[in-house]
């Protein structure tokens, strides 16, 4: 088990920003030599699951701590393109929860998906995926469309971009930080969202919120303008190849909540969803979704709750025959700064070391 864990470690640094020259080089060099095409019937599984957050065009400030999870309207059309060129299946969740279960078939899948309910989803992805015909699924977090989640990610880069000191209050004390120069902000930003992830919401929501208002960063109006309302998600839930999943009602890391606050999270989610949409609400996807943000105990709520299937944001692979756990599916985020070659590499498996094991073996604890 420890093996697998450190083998998932290793293939979320292959696919960080903080590797992207060498990784580009290795995944440019396994297209050309044609060793990932060639290794893909063994290592390629039943397919892939993409995780998206913004489409946006392409901006030009010098300080973009969240680059790395947005995709240009231009990338995400080549890469509808590209996927269709490739001989995938472009499917939905259900399909997704079908193709796990049974034999693997001759033509692989993938399966787009986004989070955060994001207002560019509607202004900027909508228009492409629709054009394209393709099927997506978005996970929402209720609290945002209702105007009361609290995106505090963009308050934060908000804040670091148009300041030069900042002092906040950690574990007591007071910090201060000269931001002068870029590489300053983003180290800033690195430490202090790892700080704030690390916080239960009694304490994130009082620390953000102490933040906004030293630095003058309305936290509600930049929560509200970043999110799509009702309106916008009754007309994604009309089109029957968009398929409405939950994201609990807050956005919580749900390992930092004690258990009963964690499957309320999660219950309410879903509820509230349900009454919204006026149909059943059948996927999930745990929030931020990666190792750290929830626990084997999160399987067991989504489970209990009744959704059909769970995502994180592990990258892997899908494997067929009930080799993935359907409420611990595995997603590939993908930043559209690298080529779609690579695209191509990550899809054929070979970066995900592949070992007999149980469904479960590679789940957090």
């Amino acid at each position: 088990m420890q093996q697998r864990r450190d083998e998932n470690h290793r293939i979320e640094d292959v696919l960080s920003s903080d590797n992207r020259f060498l990784t580009n080089l290795r995944l440019e060099l396994a297209y050309f030599s044609g060793y990932a095409l060639m290794k893909q019937r063994w290592t390629g599984g039943a397919g892939a699951i993409l995780r998206f957050e913004r489409v946006r065009p392409r901006r030009a400030a010098g300080f973009q701590p969240l680059k790395s999870r947005e995709i240009t309207p231009k990338f995400l059309d080549r890469m509808i393109r590209a996927l269709k060129r490739w001989k995938f299946d472009i499917v939905s969740t259900d399909e997704v929860c079908q193709r796990a279960v049974r034999l693997a078939s001759p033509r692989r899948f993938v399966c787009l998906t986004f989070d955060g309910a994001y207002k560019d989803l509607m202004t900027s992805a909508y228009p492409v995926l629709s054009r394209h015909g393709v099927p997506f699924t978005v996970y929402v977090p209720t609290a945002f469309p209702d105007g009361v989640g609290e995106a505090w990610w963009l308050a934060l880069e908000d804040l670091i971009a148009r300041e030069n000191r900042v002092s906040l209050m950690i574990d007591r004390k007071e910090r201060h930080f000269n931001i002068r120069s870029t590489s300053e902000k983003y180290q800033l930003y690195g430490f202090l969202e790892s700080w704030m992830r690390s916080l239960a919401p009694s304490d994130l929501s009082p620390a953000i919120r102490d933040l906004c208002t030293r630095y003058s960063v309305d936290l509600a109006a930049l929560s509200r303008q970043a999110s799509m309302d009702w309106e916008d998600l009754a007309r994604l839930a009309a089109d029957p190849l968009v398929t409405i999943g939950s994201a609990t009602v807050n956005y919580p890391v749900l390992s930092n909540l004690k258990d009963p606050a964690a499957l309320r999270e999660m219950t309410m989610g879903k509820v509230v969803a349900e009454t919204a949409f006026h149909r059943d609400i059948r996927h999930f996807a745990y929030p931020f979704g990666d190792r750290a943000s929830w626990r084997r105990q999160h399987v067991a709520m989504a489970v209990e709750v009744g959704f059909a299937s769970a995502a994180s944001a592990i990258p892997d692979i899908v494997e067929p025959a009930g080799r993935t756990h359907l409420h611990a599916l595995p997603r590939i985020a993908w930043d559209g700064q690298r080529s779609l070659r690579a695209m191509r590499v990550i899809l054929s498996g070979i970066a995900f070391p592949r070992v007999k094991r149980a469904p479960e073996k590679w789940m957090p604890r």
